[in-house]
């Protein structure tokens, strides 16, 4: 796997697991939370929201789902 495409998976799992601890965040959280700009945080939520594991109730809000997870290291 190219390092880029580590990386990416690497902070989209961090991202999963910081909606997942902290109940409900908005896009504006996650984008402090990990330095990175609005449009990255939108294509990790994307993934995220297209394998069924973040939903967003209302616009800008991100909660995580009840779909079950293995999560390996």
């Amino acid at each position: 796997m190219k390092p880029s495409t580590n990386r990416m998976l690497t902070r989209i799992k961090s991202v999963y697991m910081f909606i997942k601890r902290n109940g409900t965040v908005s896009t504006q959280q996650l984008v402090e939370e990990f330095g990175i700009t609005p449009r990255t945080i939108q294509r990790d939520l994307n993934v995220l929201a297209y394998n069924d594991l973040v939903k967003s109730p209302s616009r800008g809000i991100w909660t995580a789902t009840k779909k079950k997870v293995k999560m390996s290291s």
